[in-house]
This record gives C-alpha cells, structure tokens and sequence, in this order.
C-alpha cells in the first residue's frame, strides 16, 4: 500500500536515520548480549543456561572436558564475542568465534529435547525459546558481517544489474 504524501518526507528521513544507524545498533546491541551473558557464567549460579551449557559441552567432547574448565572458556569465549562487538575492533575475528559457538548453543535441543521441548518440535521450553532465539543473534551477526568489507544499508532501493 502506497504511503500518503503528507508522510511520505517523515518516512524517508526515518528510513534514512535506520540504514545510517541500524547495522551499528545491531553491533552493540549484539555485544551488550554475549558481554552480559558470558559474565554472569563467571559467577555461580547466576546463569540459568550455566548447566545445559555444560552438559551440552561434557556430550559433545565425549566426557574429556569437565563443566569446571567448559563454563570459565565458555564465559571467556561469550564475553570476548561481546567486547569485540561492542568495541568494532577485530569484526572478523569476533564474528568467526560468534558463528563457530553458534552450532554448539543449538545442540541442547537435539541432546536433551525433553529438557528443551513440552511437545517436540513445536512447543519449547523457557530453555528451548532461550536457545531458538539465537537464530535472531545469528541473522543480526549476518547483517553486521555484511559491512566488515564497507558494505552499508541504503535508504532507498538499488535497481538491479539486468
């Protein structure tokens, strides 16, 4: 549906405001979430994901590396993901660690589905939608992956090549 006239010069300086600053919001807002999150796995207790991490880890590695040693790497690994978005620096370095940790976080809904589902595969628990909702943490990386080489989002539309 077309926009009326009269907000027509709103819209487009709105949508100007969103592509000059979405991908650097969406960097940050990244960066507060695995910073946040990976600090409180430094201390006990504090994150509700701290068990079902380790557990997850302890399965995939076979038993070899023990939820003492798992938890502190893990928190280290989100927390640097989180610095790294948060300060811009080392984009590609940052976001290679954000995709290698990605598949791993996904894993409890295949290892422990009765934990993370109340009727597979369409009802999740509060663990399952904690671990679903990374699938939005993996298209926002995407999108600021996007600009590491100075690719930019535009206000209007670019005609495509014939």
């Amino acid at each position: 549906m077309p926009m009326p006239d009269a907000l027509d010069p709103i819209d487009a300086r709105i949508t100007v405001w969103m592509a000059r600053h979405g991908v650097t919001l969406t960097r940050l807002a990244l960066g507060v979430v695995f910073l946040w999150f990976g600090a409180i796995k430094f201390v006990p207790g504090w994150s509700p994901a701290a068990d079902l991490a380790t557990r997850t880890i302890s399965m995939l590695s076979f038993g070899m590396v023990a939820p003492s040693v798992s938890l502190p790497v893990l928190a280290a690994w989100e927390s640097l993901i989180g610095l790294g978005l948060l300060t811009g620096r080392f984009l590609r370095v940052t976001l290679l660690l954000l995709f290698v940790q990605m598949p791993g976080t996904m894993m409890p809904l295949f290892l422990f589905p009765s934990e993370t589902f109340r009727a597979f595969p369409y009802a999740p628990t509060l663990e399952g939608q904690y671990i679903i909702k990374n699938l939005v943490l993996v298209g926002a990386a995407i999108v600021v992956g996007a600009t590491v080489r100075g690719g930019q989002l535009l206000p209007t539309r670019v005609p495509r090549a014939p």
